[in-house]
């Protein structure tokens, strides 16, 4: 199978361990975004996985691009030029401490990227599946044009299409993500959200659940995955469903609406070493599952396993195969040591 990935590569910066920032001279420097973070689960399930974005010619840029091709994702559609590589800063929190993001992406290359300098149609030639989230149409300039370009060809050639919502209050508005979302949403065919996002873009919100208080009504998210079908007619609604207890424990699961049945995976009680990217590890998950002709019960079981482990590793990517996911979606999570 053949899937593109579009969006953002961006440095990550962030202090060892559980340092706050600056409490001492060193951070960890490596690469991570939301599409490129599903493109290496994809690659690692053994798909044949393309990213797309703009990078710069120099050595930052040439970085960046040697982090995906380590995992064997294919990087020859990636557009070279601009100045710049976009960067977030990265506290991770602790106990009752929350991890801090702070982004220095302005005028990065793919912010600044021009509709010509992607040419879609070869992009998605012999492709079987296309998937960016709100926040690459959220980097401002030409991007919500580019992510509608990128639909209307995707669809013209008969690719799947899916959308992880992923709300950044940081880069627009309420109002300008559900404007550009509510234009882009009518080429998804599976729509990936959480709690948070569904409200924040589009208003849809679930009744009777505190994600703050720890109480979460699966009627609620049933109500909330059906609005959205019906609002645009996607063929899949995909929920993420995290309790938060504190920035390291949480009660992780998910929810797969396929227009007819609502499947809830299990439950996972998570002790976190690193949650950025964890959304991404559960759409990876998601879109390789769906691809194999997993059921929905299945394939939600898969995407939420992927995600709990990607919580174990450190760093945006999921370094993790599809026998460990499966070994964890059968019920094999003793986290005992294999001899």
């Amino acid at each position: 199978m053949k899937t593109v990935c579009f969006g953002e590569l961006m440095l990550r910066l962030a202090p060892n361990g559980y340092y706050r920032f600056f409490q001492n001279d060193q951070m960890q420097a490596t690469f991570g975004g939301g599409e490129a973070n599903v493109a290496v689960s994809l690659a690692n399930y053994g798909f044949d996985s393309t990213y797309v974005t703009k990078l710069p010619k120099h050595a930052i840029g040439q970085a960046a691009v040697d982090s995906l091709r380590y995992f064997g994702v294919d990087t020859s559609k990636i557009v070279r030029g601009g100045d710049r590589v976009g960067i977030y800063f990265l506290e991770k929190g602790a106990s009752q401490r929350g991890s801090v993001c702070i982004y220095d992406r302005a005028h990065s290359s793919i912010a600044e990227a021009a509709p010509e300098d992607f040419d879609w149609d070869a992009i998605f030639e012999g492709a079987d599946w296309f998937h960016f989230t709100g926040i690459t149409p959220a980097l401002g300039g030409n991007m919500v044009e580019i992510c509608k370009q990128a639909c209307i060809a995707a669809k013209k050639h008969g690719v799947k299409v899916s959308c992880d919502l992923n709300y950044r209050g940081k880069l627009w508005t309420r109002e300008q993500a559900r404007a550009a979302m509510t234009e882009l949403c009518q080429y998804v065919d599976v729509c990936i959200s959480n709690e948070e996002d569904a409200k924040d873009v589009f208003g849809i919100e679930a009744e009777g659940s505190d994600i703050y208080g720890g109480k979460l009504n699966r009627e609620g998210y049933k109500s909330v995955a059906k609005q959205l079908a019906d609002k645009f007619g996607f063929e899949k609604v995909a929920i993420t469903l995290r309790t938060s207890i504190s920035a390291n424990d949480n009660d992780w699961a998910g929810m797969l609406y396929d227009g007819e049945n609502y499947c809830f995976s299990k439950s996972y009680h998570l002790h976190s070493v690193d949650r950025v990217g964890g959304g991404d590890s559960f759409g990876g998950g998601l879109i390789y599952a769906l691809l194999s002709g997993k059921t929905t019960q299945q394939a939600i079981e898969f995407a939420v396993a992927a995600s709990a482990l990607k919580h174990t590793v450190e760093g945006d990517y999921n370094r993790v195969s599809v026998s460990e996911v499966e070994k964890l979606a059968g019920g094999d999570g003793s986290g005992r040591v294999q001899r």
